[in-house]
């Protein structure tokens, strides 16, 4: 059974992601958001979960659970609601990580 990818953050940025068949978890009270990381996570329903760096920068406890499995990756993404590069960085590590040199953003 194919697993789905889940979308978490505030309804603004995350609105179009349902447009490419990904699943939303609309959360417009950063104060419920661990709540529905961990009620997403243990569902096991779904591989990957995309979270805006609002959500990420607010549930490290709820991700901290799950970060020694292998699924679900619980991935940053911007949002509207402001960034702070969590998501890039994120992004370029594990880059780094799979092929040994970060080819996103090395400008050499």
């Amino acid at each position: 059974m194919a697993k789905n990818i889940a979308v978490l953050g505030d309804s603004e940025s995350i609105k179009g992601f349902s447009a490419i068949g990904l699943v939303i978890f609309p959360c417009d009270d950063i104060n419920d958001s661990s709540r529905i990381l961990r009620t997403i996570a243990d569902s096991d329903e779904y591989e990957v979960i995309y979270v805006t760096e609002q959500v990420y920068s607010v549930t490290e406890k709820e991700r901290l659970r799950y970060e020694d499995r292998i699924s679900p990756a619980i991935i940053p993404i911007p949002g509207v609601k402001g960034n702070n590069d969590t998501g890039t960085k994120r992004l370029s590590s594990f880059v780094e990580k799979a092929v040994g040199s970060d080819i996103i953003f090395n400008n050499h």
